[in-house]
């Protein structure tokens, strides 16, 4: 999701996890000469692990924690971590793959969830199988495993999280008659409904997004565990049950009224934060945005999303941003590899303690269970969201992004838009098959 580049580094707790996904272009200098600003291969020295990752705040500094958690029972161990905005890693890595120069590869590299299984499955021979290794996939939600998964296989580590949270202002709420927990393990009709009631009394619709773009679709189409593609790859759009639900339920809050449309990430923002909107659905890293607007503290509330109400696979959680960790096929220490993601990354609540300030929040799912992650957030009404965001993490549905993903879901945006224009869905659900056909075609 493109507009998640443009969240603002804050200083209050929660930062959004999305920044995983987002990074400066800027190289800095470091006087620690671990830390380079130049890209390397992989390391020779037996001892040291070469990464690359991008946004020195965010994904850097959880590597340098991790290096020193590391570093207390093997002393002698390094990471030279290579500052790589996350298009870099992108172009370095299909340049590496296409050209048979895999040996450019780091050791490690971050990958954003939405590109893993395009990356894997377009270039195999760049990754390391992890199934069976050190790392232990059963402390982390299938949801979030699953990005990193091809053929049942484990190519990634996960890393923050980006489990879909909603944001609402319970004093808007109240003036309505209603409370948090009337919005809490709903279906979609049932916000319809009382969205129509808010509107009603308060004259603010309940949600906002971007005109054009699909990313409230996406959030909803992974909570029933859909995706836009089947099992063996092929684009499943037309006869896709649970996507029309999706759609069909979309054109219903917009013509409601309850959905408002904006044209920019911007105006999607000042929404939330000017008192336009009664609530706000996204990743949890959305929290960052929403502390925003300071006045608002104690005003705001969490819970679950809504559920569709047809699809047999409905849940209240879906998963929207978020970064894991790979290890290239260039790695000469594979074995190191693993063993320093399972006892940081995959095996360390301290890690996840520490990093916890800036904004990195776990999908390692023991993390929750910590004394950090159960005190209280002020502006969220004085509850505990960070433990709550790690539940959420844990039920989350595991769906697959294939290697057309972002086409899939820029035809789905075009779709929508003619809907909500007056346009037949079958006919705009037909041709967004047919675009993503002919882009597989290519």
């Amino acid at each position: 999701m493109k507009k998640k580049l443009l969240c603002a580094v804050l200083t209050v707790a929660m930062v959004s996890s999305m920044l995983a996904g987002c990074g400066s272009t800027n190289k800095t200098e470091s006087t620690d000469t671990s830390k380079s600003t130049e890209a390397e291969g992989s390391s020779a020295d037996n001892n040291t692990l070469t990464v690359w990752c991008w946004d020195p705040a965010f994904n850097m500094n959880a590597m340098e924690k991790a290096e020193a958690i590391y570093q207390k029972e093997n002393p002698d161990f390094k990471l030279n971590i290579v500052e790589t905005p996350w298009e870099d890693v992108q172009t370095k890595l299909t340049t590496a793959a296409t050209s048979g120069q895999l040996d450019t590869l780091p050791d490690i590299l971050l990958m954003q969830d939405n590109a893993f299984q395009k990356n894997v499955i377009s270039y195999p021979d760049a990754f390391t199988d992890l199934t069976g290794s050190a790392v232990d996939y059963t402390q982390f939600a299938e949801g979030k495993t699953g990005f990193s998964t091809v053929d049942g296989k484990n190519y990634g580590v996960p890393f923050d999280n980006g489990a879909v949270i909603a944001c609402y202002r319970t004093d808007i709420l109240e003036q309505a008659g209603y409370s948090i927990d009337d919005f809490t393990d709903i279906t979609f009709s049932d916000y319809l409904e009382k969205g129509k009631v808010v509107l009603e009394k308060t004259g603010k619709p309940l949600l906002s997004c971007i005109a054009g773009e699909s990313d409230v679709i996406v959030m909803m189409l992974q909570s029933a565990g859909g995706s836009f593609f089947d099992e063996s790859g092929k684009a499943n759009i037309v006869n896709n049950d649970i996507l029309k639900e999706v759609m069909t339920t979309y054109q219903k809050m917009v013509e409601a009224g309850v959905l408002v449309e904006v044209n920019d990430w911007d105006q999607y923002i000042a929404t939330i934060n000017n008192g336009t909107v009664a609530s706000a659905v996204n990743g949890c890293w959305i929290m960052a945005s929403v502390q925003g607007a300071q006045d608002q503290a104690g005003k705001w509330d969490i819970t679950n999303m809504p559920r569709l109400d047809s699809a047999a696979t409905a849940t209240n959680y879906a998963n929207q941003g978020g970064s894991s960790w790979a290890v290239t096929s260039n790695c000469k220490n594979v074995d190191l590899a693993t063993d320093f993601l399972s006892k940081t990354f995959a095996g360390s609540t301290e890690l996840y303690d520490q990093i916890l300030e800036t904004g990195a929040v776990a999908t390692y799912l023991p993390a929750g269970d910590s004394d950090a992650y159960g005190k209280t957030n002020d502006f969220f009404s004085g509850k505990p969201v960070y433990s709550k965001i790690v539940e959420y993490a844990g039920k989350i549905p595991a769906c697959g992004t294939g290697v057309y993903f972002y086409e899939a879901r820029d035809a789905v945006a075009t779709a929508i838009t003619n809907i909500i224009g007056g346009s037949d869905i079958n006919t705009e659900l037909q041709t967004a098959e047919d675009t993503v056909n002919f882009t597989m075609g290519q």
